[in-house]
This record gives C-alpha cells, sequence and structure tokens, in this order.
C-alpha cells in the first residue's frame, strides 16, 4: 500500500523488532471467512497499516475490507446529501478506504476518524473488521 506521500511501514527484525498483540472482533462476511468471531492477533509492527498487511497474510479477507477504488469505496445512499456539509468531513485516500458498508475500527472509533491506515496501535487494543450481510427483499 506504498503512495508518494505514505512509504509502506517496514517491520524491524531481529531483537528490535517491534511485537503488538490486538484483539480482533469480526462480523458478518469476515466472521464467515476467517471463522472465528474474535481471536487475539500478534504482528510485527505499531499501525493499523502494518497490522493489516499481517492480517491479510493470514487470512484472505482484504477484498472484503478495502476498496482499491473510489467506485467500491462509496454508495449513492439513500438520501441525497446537502450541498454544505456541517463539520469535518476527512475521508481516506483511494486504496486506503474500506469498501462501501465495510468498516475497520480501533477500540469502538472507525479508521478513517483517526490516522487512516497510520493509526498507531498499542498491546491490547481491539480491532473491529466489519462487513455486515445484507439482505433485500
Amino acid at each position: 500500500m506504498e503512495t508518494a506521500d505514505r512509504p509502506v511501514e517496514r517491520s524491524a527484525t531481529g531483537p528490535d523488532a517491534r511485537e503488538t498483540t490486538v484483539e480482533v472482533r469480526c462480523t458478518g462476511h469476515v466472521r464467515d471467512a476467517v471463522g472465528a468471531p474474535s481471536l487475539t492477533f500478534a504482528f510485527e509492527g505499531t499501525t493499523l497499516r502494518a497490522f493489516l498487511d499481517a492480517f491479510f497474510a493470514e487470512y484472505d479477507v482484504k477484498d472484503l475490507l478495502i476498496a482499491e477504488t473510489e467506485d467500491e469505496a462509496t454508495t449513492d445512499g439513500w438520501a441525497d446529501a446537502p450541498e454544505d456539509l456541517p463539520g469535518t468531513w476527512k475521508k481516506n485516500p483511494e486504496g486506503e478506504q474500506t469498501r462501501r458498508y465495510a468498516r475497520v475500527a480501533v477500540d469502538g472509533q472507525f479508521n478513517e476518524h483517526l490516522d487512516g491506515l497510520d493509526t498507531e496501535l498499542s498491546d491490547g487494543d481491539r480491532i473491529s473488521l466489519m462487513y455486515p450481510f445484507i439482505f433485500c427483499c
């Protein structure tokens, strides 16, 4: 996930490598693919980006969560958005967004409200990987 202004986090190896252990909660399609609603996961690094890289190497769920294009990240929704949105709206860059309806949260906060994939993680943080089942008529 390297971009011009965001290099890929390169984890150190050897005695100086920092390992982080987090609690992972999975819902919907992610839960089905992983085979468990929750698990403890250790990885080298300290960011959400490093966690996702390691988790996706272990579990094949990247395509369920990460949108590669703007079209995969958006939906028309059921109501028109106002022309001037209130407050501050922050969006992750293309290629670092979740798919429509899918979300990644750290300790209950969506990653785009933090520092995106560069959010720093600590031991014991709770990472939620959500892609709900959607049923229609």
